[in-house]
């Protein structure tokens, strides 16, 4: 994963509650590589019309490219498990997205796969709304390390889960953020099999 620190680019609204992973990435789409993106696929049938061309009343089409800021409405990333919503949004151009809140799931996906989900008071979030609505594509920075976004002139604290924070800042994955207790889990093998000698750790490979 690519560590994150900040973040800088576009912003854009998608003033939509209830925004589904299938409506992210079409079950469709499923079938292709990982490898060859999905970053054309997101969004697509909120995007295109059947004949493939782009909606005009679709917020996002007033942007040349997927923004780097997302702020959309309640409950993002509901529906399904399937984590390719988050690889699509990636792969789209969005590092981070904003919304009161977020399907449990998908947040959890998303801090995975190095995808910032900050949750801000409703409030807040259709104010930016409506913002961006008249002003698509607003400049903004994330700053995770001072945990603060800044979209235009206005800046707002959020919170993040500690560990979450330390894994993003770092790129680490699930893998990689096991085997920073690598030494850990050598001491505890060697003392566990070390005190039973009758059980043979299985070797690798």
């Amino acid at each position: 994963m690519k560590p994150i620190k900040t973040l800088s680019g576009p912003a854009a609204a998608l003033p939509r509650a209830n925004v589904d992973t299938d409506q992210i990435i079409p079950a469709r789409f499923m079938s292709r590589s990982r490898t060859d993106g999905y970053g054309d696929q997101c969004f697509h049938d909120m995007r295109f019309d059947q004949d493939g061309a782009a909606k005009a009343d679709f917020p996002l089409n007033a942007l040349p490219e997927g923004p780097t800021v997302l702020v959309a409405d309640d409950n993002f990333g509901c529906g399904s498990s399937r984590e390719a919503a988050v690889y699509a949004l990636l792969d789209y151009g969005v590092s981070a997205v904003i919304a009161p809140s977020f399907a449990d799931i998908f947040r959890s996906n998303s801090g995975k796969n190095g995808l910032l989900t900050i949750a801000l008071p409703p409030a807040t979030v259709q104010a930016l709304l409506a913002k961006l609505a008249e002003a698509p594509g607003t400049p903004a920075q994330v700053d995770l390390p001072a945990q603060r976004v800044t979209i235009g002139n206005e800046v707002f604290a959020f919170e993040i889960d500690p560990r979450l924070k330390h894994r993003l800042e770092n790129g680490l994955d699930d893998l990689s953020a096991t085997l920073q207790d690598a030494d850990r889990i050598a001491a505890f093998e060697a003392s566990y099999f070390g005190a039973r000698p009758w059980i043979r750790p299985r070797k690798a490979g």
